[in-house]
């Protein structure tokens, strides 16, 4: 019997990729989407797939989720408020859906006994400087004035609902924190940096870095965060604990700005812009996001495949390629 996944948010960019994967493997998809950052043009290459279904909505209608996890096997919940943009623009859309959202889909999860993957996110870490951060260092974050933060203590929210129900109700959870995800779909309308580089240099337009530039990241390729998404869902050992998922290949934004103004052949020249210009005054940024992968390679043998340079050959060719 075809088992059946339910991917929330699956029409964003990493859902989308997930879908495909989980379809590859023999899965039946059911997708569960608003559309408010994802995009029928993720998926529409699925939609003549007869075990896919899309299904418009959100995960906050408590009795179209009932409805849906009661017929699906397990529970993959990307759906969430994501993008610093749309954060600081949006922060009561932020709170409501990425809380209540979480709440809803746990709640029927354990109604009908379905196990859940929830993906929360390196930023759960906030300002601690302790590097590489491993999962159970302390969270740091800064003032609840700030915005900035909103997202950060919502994701560690769901992190701690989802970890209560397992504790108390013994429902079967996984919570993975993704650590800086690229790749084709992703957009950079919600201020994704990679995305927003590429199309920048590809135009000759100024890169704008926020801040000093000297901040550095470690970015995952897709590929390898669907791998391990699918692999930590059958990973029995697994339930009741949280994974860093990434890459130690780390980079400061200014070389990341060098690296695609050298691939793209581009003319652009890097403009430097103050967080308080960006993204209003009391903006706070770590200075660097780097995780301790031991945990999630002792458990599944995850080793990233795909290095920086490719991961951003690939993004440009993609973007080319829908620019025409």
């Amino acid at each position: 019997m075809i088992k059946t996944s339910l991917v929330t948010g699956g029409a964003g960019f990493i859902g989308s990729h997930l879908c495909e994967h989980l379809l590859d493997c023999g899965r039946r998809v059911v997708v569960i989407d608003d559309l408010s950052t994802g995009s029928l043009l993720n998926i529409e290459h699925l939609l003549s797939n007869s075990n896919f279904k899309f299904i418009q909505g959100t995960v906050r209608d408590e009795d179209l989720m009932r409805e849906i996890i009661g017929k699906c096997d397990c529970i993959y919940h990307l759906a969430a408020a994501v993008g610093v943009n749309l954060i600081v623009e949006k922060p009561v859309h932020t709170i409501e859906t990425n809380i209540h959202g979480t709440e809803v889909v746990l709640s029927a999860a354990h109604q009908f006994g379905k196990k859940v993957l929830l993906t929360s996110t390196s930023e759960v870490y906030g300002k601690n400087e302790k590097v590489p951060f491993n999962e159970n260092d302390d969270t740091v974050l800064g003032s609840t004035k700030f915005s900035r933060w909103s997202y950060a203590c919502s994701k560690a929210i769901d992190e701690f609902l989802a970890l209560a129900y397992h504790r108390q109700y013994k429902l079967e959870v996984v919570i993975l924190r993704l650590f800086n995800t690229i790749g084709p779909r992703q957009t950079g309308r919600y201020g994704m940096v990679v995305p927003r580089f590429v199309d920048w240099a590809l135009k000759n337009e100024p890169i704008l870095i926020y801040g000093s530039g000297k901040q550095s990241r470690s970015f995952t390729y897709v590929s390898d965060v669907v791998g391990a998404m699918t692999a930590l869902m059958e990973y029995e050992k697994g339930n009741g604990e949280v994974f860093n998922v990434g890459s130690q290949e780390e980079i400061t934004i200014e070389e990341l700005a060098d690296k695609v103004i050298e691939k793209t052949g581009s003319k652009s020249e890097k403009k430097y812009i103050p967080y308080s210009e960006a993204y209003g005054k009391g903006f706070d940024d770590m200075r660097r996001r780097l995780p301790c992968l031991e945990k999630v390679k002792q458990a599944i043998g995850y080793e990233p495949k795909v290095g920086l340079e490719r991961m951003l050959e690939k993004i440009i060719a993609d973007t080319k390629g829908k620019n025409g």
